[in-house]
C-alpha cells in the first residue's frame, strides 16, 4: 500500500509568508513584544481576565472558558465578543473629521464574478460573495487605511477583500483600471484598508480568522503533510480492500453505502442502490422492479426499514434507517478500480465497530446547548431526520478517521498553525458524514453534502480524509499567498452585530452580507462544526425568521433594525454601506428595507450581482431568486442633518432634503451602449423618499405628492423623466450625446400604484385613445395583487390622465408624438385640423405644473374610501392600496397614530408585509402609539 504523505513537489514552488512566529521583536496597538508567542500569552491573559464580565452579555457563545480561549487569537480574534476591537479603532482607524471633502457617487455598476478563484474556494460556506465582487466597492468607497466593517462577516470575504486591495496582481489591477477609465471613473487608489469582522457564529468567525490573519505556508505545509502521515500510521489499516487479484491490495477512497426498503407488495427487502442504481447509465432509475415480485416500484412507494442499535456514548438504544455497504472505489497501482463489497471488507467493517468510540468525536444532541434549551432547527425538521445527536452522522469507520486527524491537528504545539491546521480539516466534517451523497454521475464524491441543507440521503459515499484533504492541503497554501504579512490588517470578534461596541462615527465604509428571512439556518448548518471546537452559537439574537426560533418576519425586522442601527451609529456622516440582499420573497426586501430606513440610512442604488453559480436554493427552489442584489445607502452628513432640523416641517426642509439626496445619486449609467434610467432621479420616487425621510425622524410631511411633483422641476432640471441638479444635468447632457437610446427597466402591474407608473411611461412614449391602450393593459394584470381591488381602466385614465376632446390646440405631448411619427402632420400649428382630428380621444400625461388640480380630485376620492375602510371595524380583505396610503399619509400629518394603527391591523400580514410604504406607515405609528 502506497503512502499518502510521500514529498510533495508542488509544496516546494510555495511562495513565503511572514511566520506567525516571528523572529525578534513584534509590534501590537503601539506595544512591543519580544514574540508573537509573548504578545498572544498577553492577550489571552488578559482575554481570560475579561471573560466573567463578557459571559453577563446576550450573545456570548456558549461554551466553556478553555474552549473559547483555545480557539481565540487576541487581540486580532476573540471566540467571544471582542473586547479589544475599540483599542483596534483607536490605535488604527482616522477620526471623523467634519471638514474633510468626502463625495462618491453608489457604484452603480453591475457585477458578475465567478466563484472559481482559488482563495474563494479555500474553505466552503453557506453562503458568501466572492472578494473580488467585493473589491471594487472597496476601492470606490474608500482610500488605503480606511477602516472597513462587516458585522454579518461569514467566511470573511469582506475583510480577503480589504487586503486584496494593496495585495491584487497586477493583471487584475491593470483590468480593472482600464474598465473604470473606460466608464469615466478616476483610477483606485491600490493598498490595503482595515477591517473589523464580526458574526453570530463561532464556526463563522473561526474561518473568518482564519482567511484574514497571515500564517506560515511553509510551516502549514510541512504539519499538514506529516498529519496525513502520522494518520495513516494510525488507520491506513481501515481503508485496505482486496484487489480482484486476490492477493494485493489498494487503498479505498469511498464506500457507497445504501438504504435498505421493502416492497410494498411481497414485503421482502430490497436494497435501493442495487435495485434502482443503472450501473451502465449510472443514473438512478425513477421507477424499477422489485426483484423478488417483479413489481415496477418507485422510491416513494417503499418502505424504509429501521434497525435499533445501542449508542456508542450514552449506552442507549435508539431506532436509525438500516443501511449496508455495497460498492467501493479503490487505488491500486495507480489506477482507480470499483468492486462490490465483499465477504472481506464486511469483515474488516465489523472489526472497527467492535472498537471503542473515539473520543474526539463530539456527541452533542443537535441544537442543544444549554441544560434547559432544546430547539430542534427547521432544517433537520424538514429533513429525512435519521439522527438526534451528532455522532449518530458517522460511520464507525468515518468516525475513527475524523476523530484522528482532528486530534492530530488540534495537537499540534504552535497555535497559529494549529488553526490553520483545524481550517483544513474541519472541511472533511460533512464531506465524511452520512450527509455525503452518492453521486454517481460525478467524478468525484468529495463534499457531495447538499449546500445549506441538513439531509441523508438514500445513497452515502463514505470517503477516506486523504481522498477529501489531500488536494485541499496541496491547494491550501498557494491560495494564501498573495495575503499581507501585517498582522493589524484585521479584527475579528464573534457576537451580535447590534452592540458590536465600537466608537460613534469610527468606520469609513460598510460592506455586508446579512441573512435574509428563512434563507438559511445558518445556526443550526453550524452546528456541526461548532461542536468539533465545542463553542456555540447563542441563537436568542440569530436575525432569521424560523418556526422553531419562534421568530417571523416582524421580529427579524426588528433585530435587523437594530443591526442597521448599530451600522448607522458606527458610520462616518456621508459615508455608503453597500448589502447584499439575496431572498425571493418581497416581503423579506420590504423587511431590510424598512430596518434601513428606521435605522436612518437613505437608499440610493440597487444594482444586480451576479455569483454565476448557483446555491442548491437558487439552482431547485420555485420562484428563487437567481442573482443576488447590491443596495447602495448613505448615512447623511451632518450639514444635511442640520439644515433639515432647522427646517423641519417645512417645504424648504423638504426640498434640502431632495438637493442632497440627488447630490448621492449616479449621473449617468451606461449599459451595453445605452443609458439606463436611474429609477432613483425619476420623481415617484424621490417623493417616497422625500417622505420616508421625514416620517423616519417624526416630521409631519410639508408637500402633498401633488406639490411635490409639481415643486419638483421648478426646482430641477428634467431630463429623460429624471431630475438633475444644476451642476449634475451638463454632465448628464455631454453624455447623453453619445449614446443611442435609453434602456427602460422592467416594470410590472401588480395593483393600482404599478398600474398608473405603467400607463405613465406607455403614454408618455405614445399618448393613446381607450381602445390602443386597452389590450395591452389587459395582458399587464396576469399578477394582480389578491387583496387588491381591480380598478377599470377607464376610471385609472379618468383620475390621472387627460384626453384631448379635439378642440383647441393639440396638446404639447400629442403634438409632439404625431409631428415625430406621421410625416404629413410634420410642421403644423397645433390648431390644424387634420392634427387635431388624428389626436381627438388619446390619452396624455399631463405636465407636472398643471396636474395639481388633477390629484386633488383624485385624493379626495382615495380619503373618501379610506373613512369607508376605517368605519367598517372589518377586517379587509379586498380594498384599494392607494386609499389606505392616501389615509395613512392624512392620519400621520394629523398625528393620529391610533387610525394608522388599527386599520394596518387589520390588512392581512402578507399584504402589509409586501408593501413598503403601508409598513412604513404602519411601523412608525405603532412605535409612537406605544410611546404615547
Amino acid at each position: 500500500m502506497t503512502r499518502s504523505g510521500r514529498d510533495d513537489p508542488a509544496q516546494h514552488s510555495l511562495p513565503h509568508t511572514t511566520a506567525s512566529r516571528e523572529p525578534g521583536p513584534v509590534e501590537c496597538f503601539g506595544m512591543t513584544f519580544e514574540s508573537e508567542d509573548a504578545r498572544r500569552e498577553h492577550f489571552l491573559n488578559l482575554l481570560r481576565d475579561k471573560l466573567p464580565e463578557l459571559r453577563k452579555r446576550s450573545d456570548f457563545p456558549h461554551g466553556e472558558d478553555e474552549d473559547i480561549l483555545r480557539m481565540s487569537d487576541p487581540p486580532y480574534y476573540t471566540a467571544c465578543p471582542n473586547p479589544f476591537l475599540a483599542d483596534f479603532v483607536e490605535h488604527y482607524g482616522r477620526p471623523y473629521d467634519p471638514a474633510e471633502e468626502y463625495h462618491r457617487e453608489p457604484y452603480a455598476v453591475d457585477v458578475s464574478v465567478g466563484k472559481t478563484d482559488k482563495l474563494y474556494r479555500a474553505h466552503p460556506y453557506h453562503t458568501k460573495v466572492p472578494h473580488l465582487a467585493i473589491v471594487p466597492s472597496i476601492l470606490h468607497y474608500t482610500k488605503p487605511g480606511d477602516l472597513v466593517l462587516d458585522g454579518f462577516c461569514g467566511s470573511g470575504m469582506t475583510g480577503v477583500a480589504a487586503q486584496w486591495c494593496g495585495t491584487a496582481p497586477e493583471s487584475y489591477r491593470k483590468e480593472l483600471e482600464a474598465r473604470w477609465k473606460q466608464a469615466g471613473r478616476e483610477a483606485p487608489e491600490w493598498g490595503a484598508r482595515r477591517v473589523v469582522l464580526g458574526d453570530l457564529s463561532p464556526a463563522a468567525t473561526f474561518i473568518a480568522a482564519n482567511y484574514n490573519i497571515p500564517f506560515d505556508v511553509d510551516e502549514f505545509a510541512e504539519a499538514a503533510r506529516k498529519l496525513l502521515d502520522d494518520v495513516e500510521e494510525e488507520i491506513g489499516w481501515m481503508y485496505e480492500t482486496l484487489h480482484s487479484d486476490g492477493k494485493t491490495t489498494g487503498r479505498i477512497n469511498y464506500t457507497v453505502w445504501s438504504e435498505v426498503f421493502s416492497c410494498p407488495e411481497c414485503a421482502r427487502e430490497l436494497v435501493f442502490t442495487k435495485e434502482a442504481l443503472d450501473m451502465r447509465t449510472r443514473r438512478v432509475c425513477t421507477e424499477f422492479p422489485c426483484p423478488h415480485c417483479g413489481l415496477l416500484l418507485k422510491k416513494r412507494d417503499l418502505d424504509r426499514m429501521l434497525t435499533r442499535r445501542i449508542d456508542p456514548v450514552t449506552g442507549s438504544e435508539f431506532e436509525e434507517p438500516r443501511r449496508v455497504p455495497v460498492l467501493i472505489e479503490y487505488t491500486h497501482g495507480g489506477r482507480k478500480h470499483e468492486k462490490q463489497v465483499d465477504d472481506a471488507d464486511l469483515r474488516l467493517l465489523d472489526r472497527i465497530a467492535r472498537l471503542p468510540w473515539p473520543a474526539e468525536i463530539p456527541h452533542d444532541r443537535m441544537m442543544h446547548v444549554a441544560d434547559d434549551t432544546e430547539v430542534w432547527g427547521d432544517e433537520w425538521r424538514s429533513g429525512v431526520a435519521s439522527f438526534t445527536h451528532v455522532h449518530h452522522l458517522f460511520q464507525h469507520r468515518a468516525a475513527r478517521a475524523l476523530a484522528a486527524v482532528w486530534r492530530w491537528a488540534n495537537d499540534h504545539p504552535d497555535p497559529r498553525t494549529r488553526g490553520i491546521l483545524q481550517f483544513l480539516v474541519e472541511q472533511a466534517v460533512l464531506g465524511m458524514s452520512m450527509m455525503n451523497r452518492y453521486g454517481p454521475t460525478h467524478y468525484s464524491q468529495v463534499n457531495r453534502y447538499m449546500a445549506g441543507r441538513v439531509r441523508v440521503l438514500s445513497q452515502q459515499a463514505e470517503c477516506n480524509p486523504w481522498y477529501i484533504l489531500e488536494g485541499k492541503r496541496k491547494r491550501l497554501g498557494g491560495a494564501f499567498t498573495p495575503l499581507p504579512s501585517k498582522r493589524a490588517s484585521a479584527a475579528v470578534t464573534t457576537g451580535d452585530c447590534a452592540i458590536l461596541g465600537l466608537p460613534a462615527n469610527s468606520v469609513d465604509y460598510i460592506f455586508t452580507d446579512p441573512p435574509f428571512g428563512d434563507n438559511l439556518a445558518y445556526s443550526e448548518l453550524n452546528f456541526f462544526h461548532e461542536a468539533f471546537h465545542r463553542v456555540f452559537t447563542n441563537r436568542p439574537a440569530e436575525a432569521i425568521v424560523s418556526k422553531t426560533q419562534q421568530k417571523d418576519l416582524f421580529e427579524y425586522q426588528r433585530l435587523m433594525t437594530g443591526c442597521f442601527a448599530e451600522y448607522h451609529r458606527l458610520l462616518k456622516p456621508g459615508r455608503w454601506i453597500t448589502i447584499v440582499f439575496h431572498n425571493s420573497k418581497n416581503s423579506v426586501w420590504n423587511g431590510i428595507q424598512e430596518a434601513l430606513l428606521v435605522a436612518g440610512f437613505v437608499v440610493a442604488d440597487v444594482r444586480v450581482l451576479d455569483k454565476k453559480q448557483g446555491t442548491f436554493n437558487q439552482v431547485l427552489a420555485q420562484g428563487s431568486v437567481k442573482k443576488d442584489l447590491v443596495i447602495s445607502a448613505y448615512k447623511p452628513d451632518q450639514t444635511l442633518e442640520e439644515r433639515f432640523r432647522l427646517r423641519q416641517g417645512g417645504e424648504e426642509g423638504a426640498w434640502e432634503f431632495i438637493r442632497g439626496h440627488l447630490g448621492k445619486l449616479p449621473v449617468f449609467v451606461p449599459r451595453d451602449g445605452l443609458v439606463e434610467t436611474v429609477v432613483e432621479r425619476q420623481r415617484d420616487l424621490l417623493y417616497d423618499r422625500m417622505v420616508a425621510f421625514h416620517v423616519q425622524r417624526g416630521v409631519t410631511v410639508p408637500l402633498s405628492a401633488a406639490e411635490f411633483h409639481a415643486g419638483l422641476p421648478q426646482r430641477f432640471a428634467e431630463r429623460d423623466d429624471m431630475y438633475f441638479l444644476p451642476e449634475q444635468v451638463a454632465d448628464y447632457d455631454r453624455k447623453r450625446m453619445l449614446v443611442h437610446d435609453l434602456h427602460q427597466p422592467d416594470l410590472f402591474v401588480y395593483d393600482e400604484e404599478t398600474a398608473i407608473r405603467w400607463l405613465r411611461r406607455e403614454l408618455r412614449q405614445k399618448p393613446q385613445s381607450f381602445s390602443d391602450v386597452h389590450p395591452q393593459f389587459i395582458r399587464e394584470l396576469a399578477g394582480w395583487g389578491k387583496n387588491e381591488e381591480m380598478l377599470e381602466l377607464s376610471d385609472l385614465l379618468r383620475e390621472n390622465f387627460l384626453r384631448y376632446d379635439g378642440t383647441g390646440d393639440v396638446p404639447n405631448q400629442i403634438h409632439s408624438y404625431l409631428s415625430s411619427n406621421f410625416k404629413h402632420l410634420r410642421n403644423l400649428p397645433k390648431d390644424d385640423p387634420s392634427l387635431r382630428h388624428k389626436g381627438k380621444d388619446r390619452w396624455y400625461v399631463p405636465d407636472p405644473r398643471k396636474a395639481g388640480d388633477l390629484e386633488k380630485v383624485r385624493e379626495r376620492g382615495l380619503l373618501r374610501e379610506f373613512d369607508e375602510y376605517r368605519e367598517t371595524g372589518k377586517r379587509l380583505k379586498r380594498f384599494r392600496s392607494e386609499a389606505i396610503r392616501a389615509g395613512f399619509r392624512r392620519a400621520w400629518q394629523e398625528r393620529d397614530y391610533p387610525t394608522i394603527a388599527s386599520v394596518g391591523r387589520r390588512i392581512p400580514d402578507n399584504v402589509l408585509q409586501n408593501d413598503p410604504k403601508l409598513l412604513m406607515w404602519f411601523d412608525q405609528a405603532v412605535t409612537r402609539a406605544d410611546e404615547a
